[in-house]
């Protein structure tokens, strides 16, 4: 690289400025963070409190757009995110300007959550001249924090109002290491594994909903949990005569058809009610149709869909309230558990005590642990039924990071370390709120994507099934016992954002899993990997990346089997990792199921199977390496090293063959038995506690031979 060390000293700070092209990056590298490039990129928004124009023509560094700011003493140009964490980056990187006039006097502070950190002074800018300014996140005091959110450049003082100019601002990344380091931990069981964890909403404008296309497609991917009717659409819709509000028309998929397609699935149920215009009664009768006339037996009732956001429709002389909200739910709870004690009812909730006042002044909830006083949603709920004697069966989650305008693949793939501080979020207000009468009520979650605004690119994108895939792993490691993607199909959307910044070819979105009929989208291949990955009854395990572009997860099949999966999160590189397994003895062979880059752009030209991959792999054990492709799910089914039989002495005249199973722990092995070496039936597995176990088989003395072998038994 071509740099020159400025002659001074800023802040304690070593400027360096670029005076060409930088050389080669480093080996193994990730991608950098654009902040600017023609236009504010990545979720950038602009907060600034001086005359700025985002688009000025001239002059320019790169492309066609700089940004012209008009800041007199006191004000800055503001670029503003959401928290997001600047682990990967270490440098911010701008060139900047200073005009006809030169001279202004600047400082740059870094924010985290929305407190501006201690300033630094950027050098006095020279007339008509660009150079590139690359601070050291260390100096802007926002390094390796989770909460980073924006930056701003600060006037000093004067009136003087000269122009300056900012072009091509981004986040410089981190080299990547030249080795990670996965653990697996086999001993270390987190929990089991749910099936309400492999879920999708389902929309009653799916015209291609009850078809066998779509039990098909619904088997393909593994699914084992659907909800009807549909997002805030079941705030306005009667079940009976598959009608919302007063529309005269009906919706394309009644409730028959929903049940056509679910009990041929054998699916897991969420039905959400009508809380908005609907009553208690009609609830009520929805649960005696479905499960005492039809005994279609489904479980999980919900009572409203996101009553908490003033964007659902509540006929309520009261909307959007908490108190109003909890009184009415114990009568939803009553009657239609009256139908049917059999099923569970639950309430939506928010994490954060704070969260959707929505200008409550009237009720309030007291939190006896922190001597705080609350007026938002979810205390006031909880303290409410709690006061009234009511215990919901679960509390409903939905969590989507994104929304209009704030698209970005890196910072998205960053999200789902979030679902812990949700869950634990969750679970300290109904502790709070409830004390030990709300330890069995369960958390779930009923709808997950990456956008809840108007769609982009990004949510048919590569990157959206690496955020769910990854966003399931994690959600398996808490309390939550369900995860139910939104949706299925949802239709195509235009008005989202296409920047060329997103990766991905398809210049519409959608967040369904399926376009039109059966166009699979990359979030289908992704939810049909983690069906290879886990199913119910497995065991999660605890599993450690110290890379966070590698995310790794595990899980203890209930045949013995483990597997690993790791997601790689980076477009551009290539991660080399050390791979470890503890408690675990895996043989050597091994096979690796893949979705990522290729698979994507197999779709695009249409030439080769854009399916997951299916290979075989040689060198599994203990302690073994692989590299991981960029923007790639891979997934290790990790067998067992094969049992041995040990003949053990035999006692005297007993009439009987003793030998020793030896495998592991865990592991269940069929025991076989033959009398001519050529058919074999299985006479009973075991399922070994420890390293071995003593088998005692009955010798028949009128047979010549009598043979017996082991097997794992890899299936469940």
């Amino acid at each position: 690289m071509s740099w020159m060390q400025l002659s001074k000293w800023f802040n304690r700070l070593t400027w360096m400025v670029l005076l060409g092209v930088t050389s080669s990056q480093p080996a193994r590298s990730q991608a950098n963070l654009p902040v600017y490039t023609d236009h504010l990129v990545n979720g950038f928004q602009d907060w600034s409190w001086a005359a700025r124009n985002l688009t000025n023509t001239a002059p320019v560094h790169s492309g066609n757009n700089s940004i012209r700011v008009s800041a007199m003493g006191g004000q800055a140009l503001y670029i503003h995110h959401g928290d997001f964490n600047t682990a990967l980056y270490t440098n911010l990187s701008f060139w900047i300007n200073g005009g006809a006039s030169g001279g202004q006097p600047l400082q740059i502070s870094g924010i985290l959550g929305d407190t501006a950190q201690s300033p630094t002074n950027l050098p006095t800018l020279p007339t008509n001249s660009w150079q590139q300014l690359s601070i050291p996140l260390t100096a802007l005091g926002i390094a390796n924090k989770p909460n980073c959110t924006g930056f701003w450049i600060q006037h000093k003082g004067g009136s003087n109002t000269n122009d300056f100019f900012v072009d091509d601002i981004q986040f410089v990344a981190k080299a990547a290491p030249v080795l990670t380091h996965i653990s697996v931990n086999a001993n270390q069981a987190v929990r089991s594994v749910d099936p309400r964890l492999f879920g999708l909403n389902t929309a009653i404008w799916d015209g291609n909903f009850d078809t066998p296309e779509t039990l098909s497609l619904l088997r393909e991917m593994g699914c084992l949990t659907l909800r009807f009717p549909g997002g805030s659409l079941s705030d306005e819709y009667h079940w009976a005569t598959g009608k919302s509000l007063t529309n005269t028309w009906s919706w394309a998929t009644s409730f028959i058809n929903f049940v056509h397609i679910a009990t041929n699935l054998g699916a897991n149920v969420f039905i959400t009610v009508n809380y908005g215009t609907g009553t208690p009664t009609e609830a009520a009768n929805w649960v005696r149709s479905a499960n005492v006339t039809n005994h279609y037996g489904f479980k999980y009732w919900e009572v409203g869909n996101e009553v908490y956001g003033t964007w659902e429709t509540d006929s309520n002389s009261s909307p959007n309230d908490a108190f109003t909200y909890a009184t009415r739910a114990k009568s939803y709870i009553q009657q239609m558990k009256a139908v049917d004690p059999t099923i569970k009812v639950g309430v939506v909730a928010a994490p954060g005590e704070a969260s959707y006042v929505n200008g409550n002044a009237t009720h309030s909830a007291y939190n006896p642990r922190t001597g705080q006083t609350n007026y938002g949603w979810t205390p006031v709920l909880l303290a409410t039924l709690k006061s009234l004697n009511v215990t919901p069966d679960f509390v409903v989650h939905h969590r989507y990071p994104e929304y209009t305008g704030q698209e970005s693949d890196p910072t998205l793939l960053q999200d789902s370390v979030g679902w812990a501080a949700d869950a634990a979020d969750l679970r300290q207000q109904i502790n709070d709120y409830f004390g030990t009468s709300g330890t069995n009520i369960e958390l779930v979650c009923t709808e997950n994507n990456s956008n809840s605004g108007d769609q982009g690119k990004q949510s048919v994108s590569l990157v959206n099934a690496l955020y769910y895939a990854d966003s399931l792993g994690q959600l398996m490691k808490t309390e939550l016992n369900s995860l139910v993607w939104w949706d299925l199909r949802n239709g195509n959307d235009t008005k989202g954002s296409m920047d060329p910044v997103l990766y991905g070819w398809r210049l519409y979105g959608d967040l369904g899993m399926i376009g039109n009929l059966t166009n699979r989208y990359p979030p289908f291949y992704a939810a049909k990997t983690m069906q290879y990955f886990a199913r119910p009854g497995d065991t999660v395990l605890n599993a450690a990346s110290d890379y966070s572009l590698l995310a790794a997860y595990a899980v203890r099949r209930a045949s013995g089997a483990l597997t690993l999966l790791v997601i790689n999160k980076d477009p551009v590189g290539s991660f080399p990792a050390q791979i470890m397994v503890n408690g675990f003895n895996p043989s050597s062979a091994a096979t690796i199921t893949s979705y990522g880059i290729p698979q994507d752009n197999a779709a695009q030209s249409g030439t080769v199977s854009q399916d997951l991959a299916r290979t075989n792999f040689s060198s599994a054990g203990t302690n073994f390496n692989f590299t991981f492709p960029p923007y790639s799910l891979t997934l290790f089914t990790l067998a067992p090293t094969a049992p041995k039989l040990i003949v053990l002495p035999q006692p005297a005249q007993s009439g009987s063959f003793v030998f020793q199973l030896q495998g592991q722990a865990g592991v269940r092995y069929s025991l076989q038995y033959s009398t001519d070496l050529t058919t074999w039936n299985t006479i009973s597995t075991n399922t070994m506690a420890g390293s071995s176990t003593n088998l005692t088989n009955a010798i028949n003395p009128s047979l010549q031979m009598q043979l017996w072998r082991t097997a794992w038994q890899s299936q469940p």
